[in-house]
This record gives structure tokens, C-alpha cells and sequence, in this order.
């Protein structure tokens, strides 16, 4: 890898050291019989520790110039995909595994979120996410409402399961070493939670309801549906709250009711 051109443009930043990657997988949980999901190989330093720790590993790598170091590495209970993760439905990334799976990955920052939202969003079997992301990410993600990191990010994230950053990784960890600390962020999907739910519907609602975070509930929401229709369904301090200062329950609950209007 000493020769190896480090490309911007797929955000490459790579771990080597061996207590961190152990630290990964245990704090994925994996076990002998779980099938991983793994989203950005890099050099495979972590792939080779997933290989060690879990029966099946699905690593997506869009960087096809890692093809023979990867593939040189002869993992036999891997299987490499090279090409752009994003690109790929999530039925076909499914079909790979036999059972419900396990998300562990060292994201590239400039598209975590859209990661997370796919895997969410329209991932079947996924049953967590352990990710190395920013940590001003992560802390978004975990943040309680009433405060500027709460957002659409934070609701949707809860709706489908539990976060919790499970360590702080220092930005000397990596090499090229990025201009910002990581954290690792586990996440326990959980898809029953709120299983009565149009998820869809309720991602374009909570948008709606940051939409302009500065303004109250009420102007936001009314874009949707009637001024007068949200004062005679809801009370008026509630139409006077901002958004970030609704909880996920509240959020659910007005959105229920929106529904009916």
C-alpha cells in the first residue's frame, strides 16, 4: 500500500491499528454465526478482522484501484463488490445473505447520511449499524431535543431503532489523518417500534417540520395542511413550539393526527 494514491473524492481516510479494529468488532457484537455488511474495504485491514469474528462478509468497495490488494488478502468467507454502494438496490444487497445482517463500516464522511438513510430506510434484514462517522455526526444523532443538534437526523434515526456512541476515535487514528475526531456509533434497529407507521409519509412530514427551524411548528407544517385545520386539532402552546423542541413521541403523535385532518 506504500505506493497506493489516497483519493479525496471517495473520502478515504484508513484504520491500521489492531486494538481499534478489535474494539470495532466487539462493539458490533459479532459472533461466529452473524453475516456482516461492510461499506468502504479501504486496504480490508478492517474486512480481515470482520472475516476473523463473523461467518459471512459482504464488503462493497467503489475504489476498483484496491481490487488486487483486496482480493490478495483471500479471505474465504468474504465476497468483495466493487463498485458504488449507493448505485445498488438494497433487495440485491439482501440476496447476498442468508439471514438478518449486521452493518459494520468506517463510513466516508461526505456521504454518511445518505448511507444511513438507505440502510434505514429500505433495508429489510438489517438488524444494526456499528459505523465509524464524525463525530459531530454522531453527536446529532444521539442529541436530546431542545437543543441545536437536533434534527431530522436525529428523529428518523430514533424512529428506527436506539443510538449510542460506544467510543471517540482521534483523528491520528487515521491515515491520511482527516481534520476532525470520529466516533463510533452502534445503532439497534428495532422495526416494530413504530411498525403502524408510513415510514415514507413520516420522513416527508418531519421534514416539513424542519423545513425552517427557526420558525414555529405552525408555519412550518402549514405548507401541508390548513393554518385552521392545525389550530382546531392541536393545542396552542404546542403550535408555538419550534420544532427541535418536540420529542419523538410528540413528533409521532402529531403526525397521527395530521393524518386525520
Amino acid at each position: 500500500m506504500k505506493d497506493f494514491v489516497f483519493k479525496k473524492k471517495f473520502g478515504q481516510n484508513f484504520i491500521s491499528d489492531k486494538n481499534l479494529l478489535e474494539a470495532i468488532a466487539n462493539d458490533a457484537e459479532i459472533d461466529k454465526d452473524d453475516e456482516i455488511l461492510e461499506i468502504g474495504a479501504g486496504a480490508g485491514s478492517l474486512t480481515r478482522v470482520l472475516s476473523e469474528h463473523a461467518k459471512k462478509v459482504v464488503s462493497f468497495e467503489i475504489d476498483r484501484d484496491l481490487q488486487k490488494e483486496l482480493l490478495s488478502l483471500n479471505l474465504k468467507n468474504t465476497e468483495f463488490v466493487f463498485g458504488d454502494f449507493m448505485n445498488v438496490k438494497m433487495q440485491d444487497v439482501e440476496e447476498k445473505f442468508d439471514k438478518p445482517y449486521k452493518v459494520v463500516a468506517n463510513l466516508p464522511y461526505y456521504i454518511t447520511t445518505p448511507i444511513i438513510f438507505k440502510l434505514l430506510e429500505e433495508g429489510q434484514k438489517v438488524q444494526s449499524l456499528t459505523i465509524m462517522v464524525q463525530k459531530e455526526v454522531a453527536e446529532r444523532v444521539c442529541a436530546k431535543f431542545g437543543g441545536k443538534n437536533y434534527g431530522i437526523l436525529t428523529v428518523m434515526v430514533n424512529f428506527y431503532g436506539t443510538p449510542k456512541i460506544t467510543r471517540i476515535i482521534g483523528r491520528q487514528m487515521f491515515y491520511p489523518q482527516p481534520n476532525v475526531d470520529s466516533a463510533l456509533l452502534h445503532i439497534k434497529i428495532d422495526r416494530n417500534k413504530f411498525g403502524g407507521i408510513d415510514r415514507q409519509k413520516f420522513l416527508e412530514f418531519i421534514k416539513t417540520c424542519f423545513s425552517m427551524r427557526r420558525k414555529t411548528i405552525l408555519n412550518n407544517l402549514s405548507s401541508r395542511y390548513g393554518k385552521n385545520e392545525l389550530k382546531s386539532v392541536f393545542d396552542e402552546e404546542n403550535l408555538k413550539k419550534r420544532p427541535e423542541q418536540f420529542s419523538l413521541q410528540e413528533f409521532v403523535s402529531l403526525f397521527e393526527k395530521c393524518e386525520r385532518l
